[in-house]
């Protein structure tokens, strides 16, 4: 089980893992071992909360699965567990909310000292204009 949040368990079974060679320079071993791992999350079948459900689908493509390759490591299970982390990571990401902005007025000073900094710096500009000598 793939604990998400206090109340959201995913079943490890709803995930299909796939072993793959890792892309990038190669080295010792990196034609005979398939280190890289492919991670496939089919939203609809899955058993998540229709909230969930809802926002992952509207992050993410219209076929409703998410793919995540995780080839950072040399072995086979920290890609797995890096991957497990980051699809975690991304069901997390979509119970956030987001605060409000309380919307606010600049102060009377703040407004004034605004002003005159523009009333400044248009009289410099305009003090660099061509010299009349009449």
């Amino acid at each position: 089980m793939l604990k998400i949040s206090n109340t959201v368990t995913l079943n490890e079974s709803e995930i299909e893992f796939s072993a793959i060679r890792a892309q990038g320079s190669g080295g010792q071993k990196v034609n005979k071992v398939s280190a890289a791992i492919h991670l496939r999350f089919d939203i609809e079948d899955s058993s998540l909360p229709a909230f969930y459900k809802e926002k992952l689908l509207d992050l993410i493509t219209k076929e409703g699965v998410i793919v995540i390759k995780a080839q950072q490591h040399r072995s086979q299970e920290q890609n797995k567990d890096e991957a497990i982390e980051r699809l975690t990571l991304l069901i997390k990401s979509v119970n956030l909310v987001q605060k409000r902005r309380v919307v606010t007025k600049p102060t009377k000073g703040s407004v004034k000292r605004r002003l005159n900094s523009k009333k400044k710096h248009a009289q410099k500009k305009s003090l660099r204009g061509k010299v009349d000598m009449e």
